[in-house]
C-alpha cells in the first residue's frame, strides 16, 4: 500500500508562513469517512457503539469530530474524564476503563454516570467501600497464556497486568449481583495493533462463549460485550490495511452462531478503537536542519522523540516521505534523528531514502494516534502544535505549540523564577 501525505510540498511551504515546522497535522475528511465506515460495518448490531480511546489523541477538536460522528469516549484517567465532560459527553457515552485506579477517578466516573469497567477482582470491595456499586458495571477479562491466530503468536495476555481470570469473573459477577448490580458488561483486550481481519472475530468468539458460560453459571444479565481495541494499521507500506467491513461481518457470524442460540441476541457490541480511528490520518511534518557524516550518515530534524516517541520507545517503524522527492530513487542510507541527548532519539535507522538536503521537508506517517499524546519534555524540549486540515481545505490550529512559559508554569507557586525573561 502506497503511503500518501496529507499535505504536498507547496502546501507545507505556505502553511509554514503561519505555523513553522514541526507540527502535527490531521485530516478531518478522512477521519469522518473512517468513523462512518466503522459504524456501517457494525450496523447489524442495534446497540453498537464505538468508544474512542481518548489516550490515543486527546485533542478536544478531534473528539468533537468523532462526537459528531456518533462516537463515545473511552477514558482511563481523571483528566480524560474532565476533558470528555467539558465536551458534553455524559452517561452511556463514556466508558471508564482504568487500572490501579485511585478512588477520586471512580468518583468522577460515577458522577458522570459513565460505564465503569473494573480491572481487578479486588476493586469490587474498593468500589463498594468508596462510592458504592452502580446497577450496571463491566468487568475486564484476561484469558492468560499466549494468544495465537493460526500459527502466529499475537500477544502474551498471561504477562499483562490487566483483568480478571475466568474464575474471578464467575465469583465477581456473583458478588456484584449480591451488591445490587442488575446489568453486566464483559470486556477484553488481548492483542495490540493486529493487521489482518481475524482478530476481532476470534476475540468475539472467545468473549461470546464466555458470556454464555457466565450467564449459565451466575444468571447474570449481560447487556453488552466490549471488544476493546487491538484492530491496528499497517505502519509499513508492504502491508494492506484491515477491512473493517469484513471484520464486522466476522463478528456478526460469531454473534449469530454463539449468542443468538443462547438467548443473548440483544447484547450490544462495543469497541474502543484508537489507533484504527486516528493513526493513518495524522502526520508529523518536520524539516532537515543538519547533516552529519561520521561512521554513518545522519539526518537531523527540527523535532525529536518528544513529538513522537514510538520509534525510540519501541523501535517502531514510521514511514518517511521527503516532500518533493516522492518519485526519486531511495538510494541513500540514513539514520534520521532528533536532538535529544539520547542515542535512541532516532525516527529511522539505516533507512533508504532519496538524497536529503538541509531545508528539505520530511513527513512521518501514521502519527495520528499515540503521537502527540505520548510526548514529553525531557531535555526541556517543547511539544509542537497540532493543526487540522478541514474538509473545506482550510487549516485550523487545534493546539498551539508549547512555550518556555508553559514549561515553567508548575513553579507558579513560588518566586524562584520570578525574574526569568521568557522567549516564547
Amino acid at each position: 500500500m502506497k503511503k500518501t501525505t496529507i499535505l504536498n510540498l507547496a502546501q507545507v511551504r505556505e502553511i509554514e508562513q503561519t505555523y513553522p515546522t514541526p507540527f502535527h497535522i490531521y485530516d478531518e475528511k478522512a477521519i469522518r469517512q473512517n468513523a462512518r465506515a466503522l459504524k456501517d460495518a457494525f450496523s447489524w448490531n442495534k446497540g453498537y457503539h464505538e468508544y474512542f480511546a481518548v489516550k490515543a489523541t486527546p485533542n478536544p477538536f478531534i473528539l468533537k469530530i468523532l462526537q459528531e460522528e456518533g462516537c463515545g469516549v473511552d477514558c482511563s484517567s481523571l483528566t480524560e474524564l474532565m476533558l470528555s465532560e467539558a465536551l458534553g459527553f455524559r452517561g452511556s457515552d463514556i466508558m471508564f476503563s482504568s487500572n490501579v485506579t485511585p478512588m477520586k477517578e471512580y468518583k468522577k466516573a460515577k458522577a458522570l454516570h459513565a460505564y465503569i469497567n473494573l480491572d481487578d477482582y479486588t476493586h469490587i470491595d474498593f468500589l463498594e467501600k468508596g462510592i458504592g456499586v452502580p446497577e450496571t458495571i463491566c468487568c475486564r477479562y484476561n484469558p492468560g497464556g499466549v494468544f495465537e491466530l493460526g500459527t502466529d503468536i499475537m500477544d502474551n495476555p498471561g504477562e499483562a497486568k490487566y483483568g480478571f481470570t475466568k474464575e474471578q469473573l464467575i465469583d465477581g459477577y456473583q458478588k456484584l449481583m449480591k451488591l445490587g448490580v442488575k446489568n453486566f458488561g464483559l470486556h477484553s483486550f488481548i492483542a495490540s495493533n493486529t493487521v489482518g481481519n481475524e482478530y476481532y472475530p476470534t476475540l468475539a468468539g472467545i468473549l461470546f462463549r464466555l458470556a454464555v458460560e457466565l450467564k449459565e453459571k451466575t444468571g447474570a444479565n449481560i447487556t453488552f460485550i466490549n471488544l476493546s481495541g487491538g484492530v491496528g494499521i499497517p505502519y509499513t507500506p508492504d502491508k494492506e490495511p484491515n477491512d473493517i467491513k469484513v471484520i464486522g461481518e466476522g463478528v456478526r457470524e460469531q454473534f449469530e452462531k454463539i449468542l443468538v442460540p443462547a438467548g443473548l441476541g440483544d447484547v450490544a457490541i462495543f469497541t474502543e478503537l484508537g489507533r484504527f480511528m486516528l493513526a493513518p490520518y495524522g502526520q508529523l511534518v518536520t524539516k532537515c536542519i543538519h547533516q552529519k557524516h561520521i561512521y554513518k550518515e545522519y539526518i537531523g530534524l527540527n523535532t525529536c522523540a518528544c513529538d513522537l516517541m514510538r520509534p525510540a520507545m519501541y523501535g517502531a517503524y514510521h514511514h518517511i516521505t521527503v516532500l518533493g522527492k516522492e518519485n526519486e530513487p531511495c538510494d541513500h542510507k540514513y539514520d534520521v534523528t532528533g536532538s535529544l541527548c539520547e542515542n535512541n532519539d532516532k525516527f529511522a535507522v539505516d533507512r533508504m531514502l532519496p538524497a536529503i538536503e538541509v531545508g528539505d521537508y520530511l513527513v512521518l506517517h501514521d502519527t495520528g494516534a499515540h503521537g502527540y499524546s505520548m510526548g514529553y519534555n525531557y531535555n526541556g524540549k517543547l511539544k509542537s502544535p497540532e493543526l487540522l486540515l478541514k474538509e473545506d481545505g482550510s487549516i485550523q490550529l487545534i493546539r498551539r505549540g508549547e512555550t518556555p512559559r508553559d514549561y515553567f508554569s508548575t513553579f507558579d507557586f513560588c518566586d524562584i523564577l520570578k525574574d526569568m525573561k521568557y522567549e516564547d
